[in-house]
């Protein structure tokens, strides 16, 4: 007997009440129908149905076994449907949000890369510092700056975002290079202000693990990642940005990273997505091309290569920062 098949006809039976129609739906001979849900009370020594020549009703024992083939049959479709949606070739539209930070300078430069891959997705990008709700916005998923803490989201871990503290060598030339906190009253920074806030972001770096927070003195402030990195190469004060930014001018020269033992504690980064049973093949490829572009990522990565993991978390309305001097932990 196959009882794959003997839950598939006995479910059948009960969902339609009757044998006959029972038959008529699964396509089989009445007496086929008959025969396989004697064939299962013959194996489970149980009578599972009442049956006369008027009426048919389902006996108690008959009751419960329903409810667990019901259940059986369902994770197999999901099974099945998974495995169906990872062979089938990723199609159609897919909405990703992030920060304007990792999206400019990770993400962007690789898309000819996955263009070549997925030809048939139709990729929207956002960037920017608002408030993303996911479920009302019909936002597919978000790669997250900060913690996780809702189980209302699925998370992938893709690497740490890093702040540091740099100025450029004309500018150290000219000041000096500040070797403690408390030195810092002694040097210009270029303020950053968010425009989330409208307020200015304060240098914070971690002391013992500890954050402190330090109002240094200032004659200039940005609103924007852009003109406020090039503040910082130009000479004109101290700037704290995040290493994905600074790493191309901390290589080729034209900044220096001053209090590396005070770096602000890192934050995760993470690829987030709505819990669902069955993850469309676009969401799951943009996630998998997402973790193998990270990893590829120095300045996103620690010194072990060890940033990357699976997270279970997220939250439903997700907070990114287009601006690279906000720490952000929605």
């Amino acid at each position: 007997m196959d009882k794959f098949h003997a839950m598939q006809v006995f479910t059948r039976v009960v969902d339609t009440d009757s044998f006959s129609r029972a038959a008529d739906t699964l396509g089989m001979p009445r007496g086929s129908v008959t025969r396989v849900i004697q064939e299962l009370e013959a194996y489970l020594r149980v009578r599972l149905l009442n049956r006369t020549t008027r009426s048919l009703s389902v006996t108690s024992e008959g009751a419960a076994y329903y409810e667990k083939c019901v259940r059986i049959l369902a994770d197999v479709d999901a099974a099945e449907a998974e495995f169906a949606a990872i062979t089938r070739a990723p199609r159609g539209r897919l909405r990703v949000d992030m920060s304007g930070s990792l999206g400019k300078f990770i993400v962007v430069p690789a898309l000819n890369d996955f263009h070549a891959r997925y030809p048939d997705i139709d990729l929207t990008l956002g960037f920017g510092d608002r408030l993303v709700d996911l479920v009302q916005e019909g936002i597919d998923c978000v790669i997250r700056i900060g913690e996780l803490d809702d189980s209302t989201m699925v998370a992938r871990r893709l690497g740490v975002f890093q702040l540091l503290t740099a100025a450029s060598p004309a500018y150290l030339a000219r000041h000096g290079t500040p070797m403690t906190l408390d030195s810092l009253r002694d040097h210009l920074a270029v303020n950053f202000v968010s425009t989330r806030t409208g307020r200015v972001v304060n240098l914070n770096f971690s002391v013992d693990g500890k954050v402190v927070n330090v109002h240094a003195n200032s004659r200039l402030s940005a609103n924007d990642g852009d003109a406020h990195l090039q503040c910082g190469v130009m000479g004109l004060g101290l700037i704290q940005v995040s290493r994905v930014i600074a790493q191309p001018f901390l290589d080729a020269g034209t900044l220096v990273e001053v209090l590396p033992a005070y770096r602000p504690a890192p934050l995760p980064i993470s690829v987030v997505y709505p819990q669902n049973r069955h993850l469309s093949p676009q969401v799951r490829a943009f996630v998998d091309w997402t973790a193998e572009l990270f990893a590829r990522c120095p300045s996103v990565q620690t010194s072990d290569g060890n940033a990357t993991g699976n997270a279970k978390g997220g939250k439903a309305r997700i907070q990114h920062s287009a601006n690279p001097v906000e720490s952000i932990a929605a």
